[in-house]
This record gives C-alpha cells, structure tokens and sequence, in this order.
C-alpha cells in the first residue's frame, strides 16, 4: 500500500498537541469512535508502552495491539501494530507554524502475508478515510481544549 500521509495546522499549543497524539489516553478523548484503551504494558506513556485499542469500524468493535517505538516530546511519537498480516507504521510530527502547530501523519503499511497484500490494495480509500477523521477530530479536540484553557 502507497503509504498514508496527512497534515493538520492546529490552533493550539504545541505541548497540548503532541500529548493528545502521544498519550493513549488523550488520543481516546480526542478520537469519538475509539471506545477504550487497555494498557498492555506497565508504562503509559513514552518507548515500549504497548496497549490494546478498541474502535468502532463500520459498526463493528475492532481492536489492535500496538507499541509507541519512538518518542521526541513535543517534536514526533512512532507507533507500530501487527495485524491483519501487515506491520502498520505511524509517526506523528509536531513543528511550531506560523498560525499554530503544524500536525503531520504518516502511516507506512508493510504486507507480510499474501493475503495482505491482495486486500491491502482494497481498502487503501478506508484507511485514508479513517486517518482523515482521525486527524480532524484531534485538531478540532486540540483547538477546543486550547480555547477553554485560554
């Protein structure tokens, strides 16, 4: 699969933004259709922290392990999932923007079943649709909580 890529500028402090994208947690309130998070490891932030999500995918519960494998605080967080026969690879950035926090995504999917790579080809359109919302829920999570601090 053609790897994902997505920005959002975001009216918010750069601190809020990476800690809505870096934090498990933060990410659940951000993200409506994700319904809970189960910590996997004894860390809940930071490299090696591992957790289940469980998210509401076209009307069913659908949950995946995944491990923050890389975090630069208010700079970029990777977070990396085994399932369905490919390696999903997302890093996150945060930079200072001129009008806010430019917020960058991007998911690399590595098949490693032939299964995968048939139907990774498939639901390229959901997964672009399903990152899209993603982002545009934590922008508009990240630009509501900024204003209400304010």
């Amino acid at each position: 699969m053609k790897p994902v890529s997505v920005s959002r500028l975001i009216d918010a402090p750069i601190g809020l933004v990476f800690q809505t994208i870096s934090d498990p947690r933060n990410f659940r309130e951000a993200v409506p259709h994700i319904k809970n998070v189960e910590f996997l490891s004894d860390r809940h932030t930071g490299v090696g922290t591992r957790f289940r999500e469980t998210r509401v995918m076209k009307g069913r519960e659908e949950s995946v392990e995944l491990e923050i494998t890389e975090f630069e605080e208010n700079d970029r967080v990777r977070i990396v999932s085994d399932a369905g026969g490919s390696i999903w690879d997302t890093v996150f950035t945060v930079a200072e923007a001129p009008g806010g926090v430019n917020m960058h995504m991007q998911m690399d999917v590595r098949p490693h079943t032939f299964a995968a790579r048939i139907m990774n080809r498939f639901v390229r359109g959901l997964v672009v649709k399903g990152v899209v919302s993603d982002m545009d829920a934590i922008k508009a999570y990240c630009e509501s909580a900024g204003h209400s601090e304010g």
